[in-house]
């Protein structure tokens, strides 16, 4: 190993951030290549020699997008950190196969997105889009609402995401079931009433008032909820994903939401975003949408780069990363 430890950083944080980073250690060396990795998304090839020259020089790399062909021009690389949860876009099949490290952001979204959900839940239960509704169309009718108190909410993936929502809609006297990927007979979770395996996925979401889905999107939760899933919620149920669109077959969800198999949906994510400007899902009354913000605040940069910083001790130190990804499972 360099008496230096080379760090690239490929996504754009602020200085502040930056600044984090920088103090660590006087044995890292941070590169900021930000802009030269912006420009050649962009199309703009002039200086890609320059970006190569810092990329075959880095050791660890701080990224969301990543270059092309990053680990042919980066052959000394030995751990990425991205700078979200979700690792579905950036685990091409050669980083799975290759000996980098790849760590995620677990652990800094759990607040946030959890309280977004209630949010979500909370607008349907207090049928916040029809008041917005009446708002803009000039019109002033009275209209029941319910509370969130003895309705049922099923979480699928109870992962710290998922545990955090539990703890959060219980203040609100909500009974919580949830299934997980690898839930053992009789299994336990403190705020959870009961754990499903994913094989009863159907019994877990016959019986919820609101779903939220806050898995990670791999090859077998990809359209994991679909028409079969649909037909078995019930017909006043209502969807939350704040996961990745993919897990959701967007086809059926827009039957399901047209031909009224369900209540309604929130999604903060769609399979392809930006929504195209023609989806159905744009102009359904019964959806409640939100451009994939549910896990950032404004001081996201400065948390992230805490996280990277007290990586970075211990990696210099020899000690376990955080939140490292099991690359064969995706998360």
């Amino acid at each position: 190993m360099p008496d230096a430890t080379n760090v690239v950083i490929v996504n754009a944080m602020d200085d502040e951030a930056l600044s984090i980073i920088r103090a660590v250690s006087d044995d890292l060396v941070v590169k900021d290549v930000s802009a030269l990795t912006r420009a050649e998304r962009k199309g703009d090839k002039t200086r890609a020699a320059e970006l190569d020259d810092a990329l075959r020089d880095a050791e660890v790399i701080w990224a969301l997008k990543l270059p092309d062909r990053l680990l042919e021009r980066a052959p000394n690389l030995k751990w990425l950190q991205t700078i979200s949860t979700g690792v579905d876009r950036i685990l091409a099949d050669d980083l799975v196969k290759s000996d980098v490290v790849v760590t995620n952001m677990s652990g800094i979204h759990e607040v946030t997105i959890a309280e977004f959900v209630l949010m979500l839940m909370l607008m349907f239960v207090k049928r916040a889009p029809e008041a917005f509704y009446q708002q803009i169309e000039g019109r002033w009718k009275w209209f029941p609402v319910s509370v969130l108190s003895g309705k049922t909410v099923g979480i699928v993936g109870l992962g710290r995401i998922g545990r955090e929502v539990a703890r959060v809609v219980r203040f609100f006297g909500m009974r919580v079931v949830a299934t997980r990927r690898s839930a053992a007979a009789a299994e336990e979770h403190e705020n959870v009433d009961h754990v499903f395996p994913l094989a009863d996925l159907h019994e877990l979401l016959a019986q919820c008032d609101f779903v939220v889905l806050s898995l990670p999107l791999t090859a077998e939760s990809r359209h994991l909820i679909a028409e079969p899933e649909f037909r078995a919620m019930k017909d006043t149920g209502i969807l939350i994903n704040v996961s990745r669109g993919a897990v959701v077959d967007e086809e059926a969800l827009e039957t399901a939401l047209a031909e009224k198999w369900i209540g309604g949906a929130g999604l903060d994510v769609v399979a392809n975003e930006p929504l195209s400007a023609n989806s159905p899902l744009r102009h359904m009354r019964n959806v409640i949408m939100s451009p994939h913000v549910s896990g950032d605040v404004e001081e996201y940069d400065v948390g992230a780069a805490r996280l990277f910083a007290e990586n970075l001790r211990r990696y210099l130190d020899g000690l376990p990363l955080l939140n490292v990804v099991d690359k064969s499972l995706g998360y």
